[in-house]
């Protein structure tokens, strides 16, 4: 049985979450912190098969990440899904909130976070919210932290639901994002931050210091529709250290 690894949380220790689509892209992503199967052609965070899960977990032991999509309001589907991954082998199960209204928010994770710990209690929850709601007409994901401790889920996170080039520092800034990770923080969940992530942003980042940044244009050349570069993943992992 493979056993979660938690992450850490001391100041400067954040994680590298790198996104491969196949088992190719996974061999060239293993430096990562924590190795995050999702398939880009289904949307910011499109599902995976379950057989692709499977093979990159018996390919490593470190943490494994599923992304099971940008969800509407479909609480049921979401909480099959979420075990789906589970049983597949994820050790963190994520979800995009691609809906507005935080009583439907709450019932969704609530949903899912029963889904997955029945079976699976050592397992982690991430809900991801969009930097770019306004435009998306979702759920603000600075209402995150709140309904994620709420709910008993694991990880708040903020992406971007739209991948136009437009990074998450286009639509929040340093300020804010702090503030999301402070306020986390209080409520003892972990926070995790994405959305077309350059190196530029890197010495921001470490001052908002999130528990975990997540990529994938950025080690893949800065096209996230191309494939990810082993040496870039490299560059990454030092330039946070």
């Amino acid at each position: 049985m493979v056993i979660a690894i938690k992450i850490r949380s001391a100041p400067y220790s954040m994680q590298l979450l790198v996104s491969p689509c196949s088992v190719e892209e996974a061999r060239s992503s293993l430096a990562a912190d924590i190795i995050d199967i999702k398939n880009p052609l289904e949307g910011s965070l499109g599902a995976n098969f379950p057989w692709v899960i499977r093979a990159v977990r018996q390919m490593t032991r470190k943490p494994l990440s599923a992304a099971i999509g940008d969800v509407p309001f479909r609480p049921g589907n979401t909480a099959l899904a979420a075990l789906g991954a589970a049983s597949a082998g994820a050790d963190y199960i994520k979800v995009g909130l691609m809906f507005n209204g935080r009583e439907d928010a709450l019932t969704l994770i609530k949903s899912m976070v029963r889904a997955v710990k029945e079976t699976f209690p050592e397992k982690f929850i991430v809900i991801a919210g969009y930097a770019d709601h306004a435009r998306l007409g979702t759920i603000s994901p600075l209402l995150l932290p709140q309904m994620v401790a709420d709910s008993g889920g694991d990880v708040a996170m903020i992406d971007t639901g739209i991948k136009d080039g437009k990074s998450l520092f286009s639509f929040m800034d340093e300020e804010a994002l702090r503030e999301f990770v402070a306020k986390s923080r209080t409520l003892g969940i972990k926070t995790a931050l994405a959305g077309s992530l350059r190196f530029s942003d890197l010495e921001t980042l470490r001052r908002i210091n999130p528990d975990v940044i997540g990529v994938r244009g950025m080690v893949c050349g800065g096209d996230r529709n191309t494939t990810i570069r082993e040496d870039l993943v490299e560059k990454a992992l030092r330039s946070i250290r």
